[in-house]
């Protein structure tokens, strides 16, 4: 059947889904802000739509603009991506309501595991293992919570029910901190989701950050395509992703796993999703479940020769797919590093005109971006601008491979942490994988 996909989104993601929605013979219409005319992806698209100024609020976040988008084009469906709208399950119901495919999960089970202390509740029914903590109604009293707080023990971290990327949590070392530290928690969340419940968990102090890439069609059938290891991070946010996740107890691996694709047949999940983790000692703990396409999956699909957007795409538009486990073959390893529009020791954004660039390229490398020479980076959204992969058959071999290609690229005109995965490529503790979650912003920039 011929249908029509809206990309309710910009930059790499956008064009990665284009090619997608190319190969599976999919009309795209692309939408675009004021600010954003000269998109790659835009020329490559069969229609595009502008639906509003620059500012993400009054276009790309814009659930009003982009649904009238979609009615004017007729399109079947809409493509959210990451970021945006991607976790938004009043947008993904209201595109059920108004008569499009939403390709992603159904909103009921995006509200349900964008909350936190339920997708908690639900990940604990599948025997996932969470980090303790309470995750009850807060007491009114001061002294009710610092009594909750001293059984969850210290150091603890308060966190945003509905937050995410980073915001909306706060470690408590000590017990005069607490009262202080809820409340600015609270505020922010409040500011940031609009919704200030919180929870208390045991902070676990230098893990790594491990996650599991889930294939659902929501009717029983469910496969994982391996783990990512996501340890290398600034302010929560990722910087180099890994696949596979070497130096794991694979007894305690492969119970999580299964664990994993027990939830998704239970909540009934339909798409792709990444279910993620801290990981110390041996023991995996949940932290939560991202209900959309990851902006690192392309070092999963780079180990297994599986196309997670086309996937996406057959799930949601009922095309024929066959999940089976036994399929899914792992081979070699992949490492993918984001380079952003941002000053590598500051990193202040770096928006600005590209006066050249030149892509890496090679055996074993991929290049996912939107840019090109003339383009101009706008100061209205995230930085990213680029994700060189590389794959190969050990990870010593991807390390060089990737040094090789960074080597080869280049951007002028504006600031990029290009310099940055140089320096941490070649980190000793990065080499031997012995880095964690902390170490980008403690042991590393105190050389």
């Amino acid at each position: 059947m011929s249908k029509k996909i809206l990309i309710a989104n910009r930059g790499e993601i956008a064009l990665r889904a284009l090619r997608a929605c190319k190969e599976l013979d999919l009309k795209t219409v692309a939408i675009y802000s004021s600010g954003d005319k000269e998109l790659k992806h835009l020329r490559l698209a069969d229609e595009t739509v502008c639906v509003g100024p620059a500012s993400p609020l009054e276009s790309y976040l814009n659930i009003p603009s982009i649904l009238s988008a979609a009615e004017l084009t007729r399109s079947d469906a809409i493509y959210p991506g990451y970021g945006f709208l991607a976790e938004d399950a009043d947008f993904a119901e209201r595109c059920e309501a108004s008569g499009f495919v939403f390709i992603g999960p159904s909103s009921d089970v995006i509200r349900k595991m964008g909350d936190k202390i339920t997708a908690k509740g639900l990940a604990e029914d599948s025997n996932i293992p969470i980090v303790p903590g309470y995750k009850g109604d807060m007491p009114e009293t001061d002294e009710a919570i610092k009594k909750i707080a001293a059984e969850v023990s210290y150091p603890l971290m308060i966190k945003a029910s509905a937050g995410g990327g980073g915001r909306g949590m706060r470690v408590v070392q000590e017990e005069s901190e607490l009262i202080s530290s809820l409340q600015l928690t609270k505020q922010e969340a409040k500011n940031a989701f609009g919704n200030d419940t919180i929870y208390f968990e045991k902070f676990i102090q230098n893990p790594r950050h491990i996650e599991v890439q889930i294939v659902a069609d929501g009717k029983g059938s469910a496969i994982h395509l391996g783990t990512r290891d996501c340890s290398m991070q600034r302010r929560h946010q990722k910087i180099i992703e890994e696949a596979p996740a070497l130096d794991i107890c694979q007894e305690s691996l492969e119970t999580t796993l299964q664990a994993c694709l027990t939830l998704c047949r239970n909540i009934q999940y339909s798409g792709v999703g990444t279910l993620e983790f801290l990981y110390e000692n041996g023991a995996f703990y949940f932290i939560e479940m991202n209900t959309r396409i990851q902006v690192e999956h392309p070092v999963s699909e780079m180990i297994t020769g599986f196309d997670i957007v086309k996937a996406q795409l057959k799930i949601a538009l009922g095309m024929e797919l066959t999940l089976d486990q036994q399929e899914i073959i792992f081979r070699g390893h992949a490492m993918e590093c984001r380079i952003n529009a941002e000053d590598p020791e500051t990193f202040v954004p770096s928006p600005g005109v590209i006066n050249k660039m030149h892509p890496p390229g090679g055996f074993g490398v991929r290049f996912d971006s939107h840019i090109y020479s003339g383009y101009v980076v706008p100061p209205h959204y995230d930085s990213l601008l680029a994700k060189i992969i590389t794959t190969a058959n050990t990870r010593e071999s991807c390390i060089k491979r990737m040094l090789s290609a960074l080597d080869e690229f280049f951007v002028e005109g504006i600031s990029t942490n290009h310099s940055l995965h140089q320096k941490l490529l070649e980190d000793k503790t990065f080499c031997k994988n012995e880095h964690n979650i902390n170490y980008l912003e403690g042991s590393f920039l105190e050389k």
